[in-house]
């Protein structure tokens, strides 16, 4: 990375990038590793956690350039963070001290994981008597990642339905909302009652233990494979999607779910 980043010798595309300009690339790598796991193809898993090892090469090389950090900071940094955050296989906080005697339930090593991090949140505040359970919970996340993450910690708090029947209902309410603002031909009333109720089906993933990224993610690629065998299907007739009538469309539509697609 040196090499690549050298100011006479280096690769002239490497040498115009900063730490912005490579985040897109970072969060591409990191989906691809998502996907390579999805599919279970581990020889292209290794590859891509290649590519994404490489995105934390080349922060660390950018911030080295700037006397921020560089590796060894890097790797000590998160070496520090898990032995603080497991006093249940590191009781004095030493990599090289032997395993400890220390054993703890594991709803007592969830609740000391949430206080230190509670006490790492407080740490990082600017302002510490603004402080908040979400202040961690990043910008940048997914959507539905991020409102999922939301959520939880709000749960950790006790700010949280009991089970998921109300969140059920909860649903039903805003869906009800929307057609509401869908019947007043209100466009921002639509989009902002859109937001609530997807939050809510966030919820109700959350309370049923469904991670809802994944959960889409999986439902995305079963609306693909159906909508490619109904192309498919199409194609064997010399005909096209744009071809075709809604009738039929749904009746192939229903053929490719009978086939398990």
């Amino acid at each position: 990375m040196a090499r690549l980043r050298d100011p006479q010798h280096g690769c002239p595309w490497d040498l115009e990038q900063n730490f912005a300009s490579i985040v897109p690339h970072t969060l591409e790598e990191a989906y691809e590793v998502a996907d390579a796991i999805e599919q279970g193809d581990f020889e292209q898993l290794r590859g891509e956690l290649g590519d994404l090892l490489f995105q934390v090469v080349y922060y660390a090389q950018l911030g080295k350039e700037v006397d921020r950090f560089g590796w060894p900071e890097v790797v000590d940094g998160i070496t520090r963070k898990l032995l603080r955050r497991h006093p249940h296989v590191f009781p004095d906080g030493n990599l090289r001290t032997p395993p400890g005697t220390l054993t703890l339930a594991p709803e007592q090593i969830k609740q000391r994981w949430e206080e230190i991090k509670a006490e790492e949140r407080a740490e990082k505040a600017v302002q510490p008597q603004q402080l908040s359970l979400l202040d961690d919970v990043p910008q940048a996340l997914p959507a539905l990642s991020r409102a999922q993450k939301l959520q939880k910690r709000a749960s950790g708090a006790g700010f949280d339905w009991p089970d998921a029947a109300p969140v059920v209902d909860k649903i039903a309410e805003e869906l009800d909302e929307v057609r509401a603002a869908l019947s007043q031909g209100d466009a921002a009333a639509v989009a902002e009652e859109m937001g609530d109720l997807l939050f809510c089906v966030v919820n109700l993933a959350r309370h049923l233990g469904v991670d809802a990224e994944h959960a889409l993610r999986e439902g995305n690629n079963k609306f693909e494979r159906r909508f490619r065998f109904i192309e498919q299907q199409l194609r064997d007739r010399s005909s096209s999607v744009e071809q075709s009538d809604l009738a039929e469309l749904d009746r192939l539509w229903d053929q490719a779910k009978q086939q398990g697609l």
